[in-house]
């Protein structure tokens, strides 16, 4: 991301394309580690640089954590201000992937874009889940999945994600 040295990785459509069963989005989601503390300068910076979506972009970076831009080309980017050890863990086990022969790009593990994916439990993101599934099939970490979703589903206080999860598992393994 610019010329900064910032520990990132692309996340949501782009890791499908990669892992699952791609399909159109409208958008590019990033994961951009900040910690605590780093937040303000770093949202400054990607202002310099890219347009805001919002009149007030800073603001709502600082309080939901998620800067909202739009880059040169038109493409609307949502740049995740990350700071947990989890989020900081999908970032470190990210890689780099061609996507044409000059665009190479970082993107999570197909097991941390099914760990997000479930956590976010949304229609959609059961679709993609299972496209992971049938392209991954035997090579997915199982127990990396579990035991990174585990703790996050029980913050949420919904133990059905993990339930839903085993079960789609279960039919299409």
């Amino acid at each position: 991301m610019l010329a900064e040295r910032w520990t990132f990785c692309f996340i949501g459509g782009l890791a499908l394309i990669r892992w699952g069963e791609p399909r159109l989005t409208g958008d590019v989601d990033v994961s951009l580690f900040t910690g605590f503390g780093n937040e303000e300068a770093i949202v400054a910076r990607l202002l310099s640089h890219y347009s805001p979506r919002l009149p007030d972009a800073a603001r709502f970076a600082l309080r939901h954590r998620t800067l909202l831009l739009v880059s040169a080309e038109g493409i609307p980017m949502d740049i995740g201000l990350t700071a947990l050890p989890f989020e900081r863990d999908v970032i470190g086990r990210a890689s780099e992937f061609d996507f044409l022969p000059d665009v190479r790009l970082r993107t999570c593990s197909a097991e941390d874009l099914i760990v997000l994916k479930a956590f976010a439990d949304r229609g959609q993101d059961r679709i993609d889940i299972a496209g992971v599934i049938r392209r991954r099939k035997a090579s997915l970490d199982w127990k990396l999945i579990e035991s990174n979703l585990t703790p996050l589903v029980e913050l949420k206080g919904e133990p059905e994600i993990l339930v839903n999860l085993r079960r789609l598992q279960e039919s299409l393994c």
